[in-house]
């Protein structure tokens, strides 16, 4: 019974907010507490909360100070440069912002953390985005799937939960993986360029030029760009080629035989957010630049990220101590900083109250037994004669599994059943290890991950829209670093 329960609440909450029935928020807490008290335990739904909080609050706590710290990097020009360098690349051109998203998440992905990942990249996409009306959903969901693959690094989280569960070296889970994982990382850049393309089809052929109304003799075309967001002019577009979807305005309307290809249905969702402010967040002209201290903060962002790898201290006490000295030092003056803490408060108060809403949600989940009982149950369902096989079995389980729960819950509560059942058929824990990092490209959009509303609400995406449009191709993902990691004979 409690394995249907268990399914039945994880259905329900996808269902209510994929059809936008209720907000993410109100569904991580209403559906849990209705579905608590059908389980007969409602008299202790406030101990499984007042727990959940417990576990979640120090990564509330670091993503506040996290969007702070960040926010105030933004505001004071140093991801500037990046932005810029990103442009000449991107050229206007739809297909290379797309790429570049990619590109850009996976770098920044290397310091482990997802959150401040969506951070840097969200606020230097979301400018170009915009001002090209692109489709933001593409943004988010390429960037989720850039960070899932590259969140198996040792240092990222999953990799090292799989080596504390399973009394194994991290190095030897992760370097046999490494070719595995470029294969699933090449995927998504592959995916990023189709997904540029039905963009460029459906937007027409742009050059920065005309994206700007801009005549000879302006300024740099990037800086114009990025200094122009926003301010609500549309941009004019050559016609198109025949059936790239444009009238003979140059208006963008879809394919030419009128039906709706995923780019302009799923995709489109969510591409169409009003410019705003956020838009204008590297405005060359903004009053908070500090051009004379920018070796100073890229000096303690580096210092920042830095310790942050090697864990020197836990990761919210470093971004509460980053976030005070940015502040003091960029703007030494009270009135300046309380205009900053106000400025990011809107996703300081978004991002913490999605991260304690899903405490309600996993621990309802954990503290009623759902978790064991649906684990349990699947692990039990798997036939005898996939013992030998048991390596595939859970890069296939990693898939929903790490989706459906917390990566704690599944490697310390599922991967330890499936190493024993592997065992049993002469399968090394080694392979089982590997096997069950195959989903994390998918887990990264998972209600259940914090990080994943730091995405959507910087980007102003709706959740559902988001989860609707990444959900297959994450998995596909996931797929392909599986296969790959067969073909290579990794797992």
């Amino acid at each position: 019974m409690l394995t249907i329960l268990g399914f039945g609440m994880i259905a329900t909450f996808l269902v209510l907010i994929m059809l936008k029935k209720m907000s993410p928020m109100a569904a991580l807490v209403i559906v849990p507490a209705l579905f608590c008290v059908l389980v007969g335990k409602g008299s202790h739904l406030g101990d499984y909360v007042l727990k959940g909080i417990g576990s979640l609050a120090p990564t509330a706590a670091m993503l506040m100070f996290a969007i702070v710290y960040f926010g105030v990097m933004i505001d004071v020009g140093l991801f500037d440069p990046i932005v810029r360098g990103i442009l000449r690349f991107c050229k206007a051109d739809p297909m290379r912002v797309v790429v570049g998203t990619a590109v850009l998440a996976a770098i920044v992905s290397l310091d482990g953390d997802g959150s401040t990942t969506f951070m840097i990249t969200v606020s230097a996409m979301v400018p170009l985005y915009r001002r090209l009306k692109m489709s933001l959903v593409i943004m988010t969901g390429v960037a989720a799937m850039a960070n899932g693959v590259m969140n198996t690094l040792p240092w990222g989280g999953p990799t090292a939960r799989a080596a504390t569960a399973l009394k194994l070296d991290a190095g030897d889970i992760f370097v046999p993986m490494i070719p595995a994982l470029a294969v699933g990382l090449l995927f998504v850049i592959g995916l990023a360029y189709v997904l540029g393309l039905r963009e460029r089809k459906r937007l027409g052929v742009l050059t920065l030029e005309q994206a700007l109304g801009r005549p000879d003799g302006e300024p740099e075309p990037e800086q114009a760009l990025i200094g122009s967001a926003g301010k609500g002019d549309a941009p004019a577009r050559k016609t198109a080629p025949a059936g790239a979807g444009s009238t003979a305005s140059g208006a963008a309307t879809g394919p030419a035989d009128g039906s709706l290809d995923e780019s302009h249905d799923d995709a489109h969702a969510g591409g169409s957010q009003e410019d705003d402010a956020s838009s204008e967040i590297l405005d060359p002209r903004r009053a908070t630049l500090r051009p004379r201290l920018y070796w100073f903060n890229a000096a303690l962002t580096v210092a920042l990220l830095t310790l942050l790898i090697l864990q020197t201290l836990p990761i919210p006490v470093l971004f509460l101590l980053g976030a005070a000295i940015a502040l003091t030092v960029n703007f030494p003056h009270m009135p300046d900083q309380k205009a900053r803490i106000a400025a990011h408060a809107e996703n300081v108060l978004n991002v913490s109250g999605m991260v304690f809403a899903a405490a309600v949600f996993t621990g309802v989940l954990t503290g009623t037994g759902m978790v064991e009982e649906m684990a349990r149950t699947v692990v039990d369902s798997v036939p005898d004669a996939m013992g030998p096989h048991m390596a595939l079995v859970t890069g296939v389980l990693s898939i929903p599994f790490t989706y459906f729960m917390s990566n704690d819950g599944f490697y310390f509560g599922i991967v330890p059943i499936l190493a024993e059942a592997g065992a049993a058929h002469g399968v090394s824990p080694l392979e089982i290890a590997r096997a069950s990092l195959v989903g994390q490209a998918l887990h990264m959009s998972s209600p259940l991950v914090p990080a994943v509303y730091v995405l959507v609400g910087m980007a102003k995406v709706e959740f559902g829209d988001h989860t609707r449009f990444t959900v297959k191709w994450a998995a596909l993902t996931s797929l392909v670093v599986l296969g790959a990691g067969l073909l290579f004979g990794i797992i």
